[in-house]
């Protein structure tokens, strides 16, 4: 039985110090605690990391259509053909055509520079999450010459529902002063919170045939819209888009829009590992302090084993389950704590703010104005895993220098 072996019965019994070797004790459970901070911070910052892409990609993905399609060589013509020819594409719901240009809006002394979108009020709710997203006015029946502003923007502007703003777009029209960029006054019928700062402080949409009056394109759009099954069929999507729809169209999926965005948070997420796996390394490092100052206090009791007839393996053993259990119980208690901080962190960090009075997460700086932390279970077992291989890897050493003991020379003056 494992529990009558001689060897876990001293490595066990070896964590517990005497009143002499109480220093020892000391670093033991410094080595100990130092593997359980390290594995929760790894956890809660891989929890953190995680959930901060997914928040980002569902706040990305409501304001902006999966996949788009646009004319390489401008303004789109012919939509009506596009939409037709795109919507027979398997995995593709909807298709709606819009138009974006950039625009300054102006309200009570005070203007902003904007991202002016226009759309077709019963396409777009299919192809994004802006009529869920809209928390005052609605989407429906949208009047001439309305606009849709987000909630950051509306509150710079110091605007609400049914006040007029004034749009200016760079296209310049003609009169007996000179040229002058086209102005168009719009009244408020919607505010939008997408929960992301960046969207909710630069977008702004209007009807697609208020756009085309105000931009003068006539029959033309800027592209289309597409919302696939998924996110992740949009990728296959776009690649039969391409094929189908040639060379003279451009055609983009949700990540390559974004493409930079996400590989500088994959690439943030890997440092970070790197780095608080430093943590566990460190604590590694304790573990083999602590055992090798025990070799050296038990270097008389070792040697009695040996004279006894235990062997070199039986005396690695010992040691290695000494270190061991240390490393397993540092572990647990670090995945046990990684877990309560990951799944309580938004709600820890509210009570801080409340606290202390202060914000520690700003929407003008991370996007986002909360701390989202969603826990996988692969970044969960890649934690533990290797946590488990440093600390027992880092057994080996001391285990084999106690199996080196001599006992002549160990007891020579005893």
């Amino acid at each position: 039985m494992w529990g009558e072996r001689y060897e876990w019965l001293i490595g066990m019994r070896y964590l517990r110090a005497k009143r002499s070797e109480f220093f020892i004790s000391v670093i033991t459970f410094l080595s100990m605690g130092g593997v359980a901070l390290g594995v929760a911070a790894l956890i809660t910052v891989l929890a953190v990391m995680t959930g901060f892409r997914e928040e980002l990609q569902q706040q990305i993905l409501g304001v902006t259509s999966y996949v788009t399609v646009r004319a390489s060589s401008g303004n789109m013509s012919m939509v009506q053909a596009v939409m037709e020819e795109t919507a027979k594409v398997p995995d593709v719901t909807a298709v709606a055509p819009y138009i974006t240009n950039q625009a300054m809006i102006s309200a009570h002394g005070r203007s902003s520079g904007v991202m002016l979108r226009g759309i077709d009020p019963k396409l777009e709710v299919k192809v994004s999450s802006l009529g869920r997203n809209i928390k005052q006015g609605s989407l429906d029946n949208m009047p001439e010459f309305g606009i849709i502003l987000g909630k950051r923007l509306a509150q710079n502007l110091y605007v609400d529902l049914d006040d007029s703003v004034t749009v200016t777009v760079a296209v310049t029209s003609v009169t007996a002063v000179g040229t002058l960029p086209r102005m168009k006054r719009f009244k408020v019928v919607g505010i939008f919170d997408s929960g992301m700062y960046e969207y909710d402080n630069a977008l702004s949409y209007i009807r697609l045939e208020d756009a085309q009056n105000l931009l003068r394109m006539e029959e033309t759009v800027t592209g289309v819209e597409v919302m696939t099954t998924t996110p992740d069929s949009a990728f296959a999507v776009g690649k039969i888009l391409r094929q189908q729809l040639g060379g003279g169209f451009w055609v983009q999926d949700w990540m390559e829009m974004n493409r930079s965005f996400f590989r500088a948070l994959q690439m943030e997420k890997a440092v970070m590992f790197v780095i608080l796996l430093l943590v566990v390394l460190v604590a590694a490092f304790n573990i083999i302090s602590s055992l090798i100052m025990v070799v050296m206090e038990k270097g008389r009791e070792i040697a009695i084993l040996k004279t006894m007839g235990a062997k070199s393996a039986g005396i690695m053993a010992i040691f290695i389950i000494n270190g061991g259990v240390i490393g397993v119980m540092g572990t647990l208690m670090g995945t046990a704590l990684g877990l309560a901080l990951s799944w309580n962190l938004e709600r820890l960090l509210r009570s801080i703010e409340k606290i202390f009075g202060i914000q520690l997460i700003s929407g003008e700086v991370y996007f986002i104005d909360h701390v989202p932390a969603k826990v996988l279970t692969s970044d969960v077992m890649w934690v533990t895993g290797l946590s488990l291989a440093i600390t027992l890897l880092a057994t080996l050493y001391p285990a084999w220098r106690a199996a080196r003991v001599d006992p002549v020379e160990a007891l020579r003056y005893e």
